[in-house]
């Protein structure tokens, strides 16, 4: 797992934001402005999975 984490591309501009990690087995995901309250873990596909269907939601 990779230990840097960014500002998710899927974030907005605004103060309402998600910060992951991105590793060769999964993901973590972790609030920006509540750091301190951890962080939540996918897998690889249980990711993929999420996105898939993020994507779908916007059309």
């Amino acid at each position: 797992m990779s230990t840097e984490w960014h500002k998710s591309t899927y974030s907005a501009t605004g103060g309402n934001c998600v910060e992951v990690r991105e590793g060769v087995f999964g993901t973590d995901v972790r609030d920006t402005q509540n750091r301190e309250a951890g962080h939540l873990s996918f897998t690889s596909d249980e990711w993929s999975a999420l996105l898939r269907g993020l994507r779908s939601e916007t059309r």
